[in-house]
This record gives C-alpha cells, structure tokens and sequence, in this order.
C-alpha cells in the first residue's frame, strides 16, 4: 500500500469512525467502499476489528442507556444471519463482493433517505438482527437494518443500545472470519495502524455532535456512502 492510498484509507477510517460514534452506525457504510477500493483484501475484516474497538468505548460510557431487551432480540437474529454472511464470503469472488458490499450500501442509503421506520418490537428486531448478521459478515455493513429498528430512539440510547448490539455481534463475526480464513495476517497488522485513527475519530465526534446535529450526520453519511458505493460499482464494472 502506497503512501497515498494509506492516506485515503486513514481518512475514510477517521470519518467514519466519528459518524460512528455520533449516531451509533455507519464505520462500514463509509469506509468500506473507500477501503475496498483500495485494497479488497482488507473487507470486510479490517471495518469490523475497528469498529469492535470503537462499539467497546461506547458501551462503555453509555452502559446506563443501553436497551438490553431489544438487545437481546436482535442478537437472537445476528446467530444465524452470521453464519449464512460467512458462507456467502465464502462463495464469493472478490469483484462479486465489492459489488454486493456496493448494493448493500445504496440499499441502506435508499431506505435511510426515503424514511420507512418499522417499528422496534420482538419479530423486527429479530429479522433486523439476522440481516444485519448476514451483510454486516459478508460485507461489514450491518448499520441499516438495525438503523432502520432503531431510528425513534435518539441520543445516548441510541449509540448505548446500537453499539451493544454491534460490540457482540461483531465479535461473532470476527470468529466466524477467523475460522474461514477471512482475517489474516495482513488485516491484523493494518488493524494496530488503524487504530489510532479510528480513537481520533471517536475523539472527533464530541466536537462534531455539537456542531452537526444528528439530522445533518445522517444526511451527510447518506451522501458520502452514495458516492463511494457509486465509485466501487463504476470501477468494477470497469475492471469487466
């Protein structure tokens, strides 16, 4: 990885991590497209390691907000959902992923931007935590579906029960990748650079939310993904 690509890479990780820690989603829909660009053997496992970090510093200081109820039924949904994500990893070629992991990211902008807010009982939070599961494994993009649940709860509640969710939820992943072959070696030494950048970010989000309010965030996330996943498309077909 050239210098230059390091930067654009750091950058991505930088922003998307303080969207993260802003509204409690969208470190895979910002940066994966970015990072796929780049280099594809880094996604989906080096989004999900950073975004375990940063989910881990959330809980933590939001643990009182946090809804374990909804939690829980979501997690119910993340099991399989893992495990089916993790077999399409495996049957897809790289060009196939970078699309699919493209699609996944314009079908969250598309349901993001039109306003549809299913409402967060047991049955939706289960089907959002298994879609979630699924795409968030294959592709590190597991935000929309439970973005979707969770749109009506806002602030500390919002980032507490969204980043509980996603804390176990991507460590499942990370297991399930390991025992694929998906997470290697290279992806763990970029992860230890990375690191740094992905705290910065977090650091970033405490000045950020008081000048961006979550409107303005969310509408800000929905561009930047658009055109990244737009990008990723462009070049794929492209490469064709």
């Amino acid at each position: 990885m050239t210098a230059v690509q390091f930067t654009i890479v750091a950058v991505a990780v930088f922003a998307a991590s303080c969207m993260q820690a802003s509204i409690g989603f969208g470190m895979g829909m910002l940066a994966a497209p970015v990072v796929a660009l780049v280099d594809p053997t880094l996604v989906p496992g080096i989004i999900i390691m950073l975004a375990t970090v940063l989910t881990l510093v959330v809980v933590v200081k939001e643990r009182s907000s946090i809804d374990l109820r909804g939690t829980g039924w979501a997690l119910v949904g993340r099991v399989p959902g893992t495990l089916a994500g993790a077999g399409i990893l495996l049957l897809l070629p790289p060009r196939g992923l970078a699309i699919l992991l493209a699609c996944v990211v314009l079908g969250g902008v598309a349901a993001a931007s039109v306003g549809w807010a299913p409402r967060p009982h047991r049955r939706n939070l289960v089907v959002a935590g298994a879609a979630s599961g699924l795409f968030g494994t294959a592709t590190s993009i597991g935000g929309p579906p439970m973005a979707l649940v969770m749109q009506r709860s806002v602030g500390a509640n919002l980032r507490g029960t969204m980043s509980a969710f996603f804390l176990v939820g991507s460590i499942m992943s990370l297991i399930v990748l390991a025992v694929t072959g998906a997470v290697h070696r290279d992806t763990a030494e970029m992860f230890l650079i990375l690191v740094p950048v992905a705290v910065l970010g977090y650091v970033a989000s405490r000045f950020v939310n008081r000048v961006l309010d979550r409107e303005r965030m969310r509408r800000t996330s929905i561009v930047v993904s658009a055109a990244g996943a737009v990008v990723l498309v462009g070049q794929q077909l492209f490469l064709l």
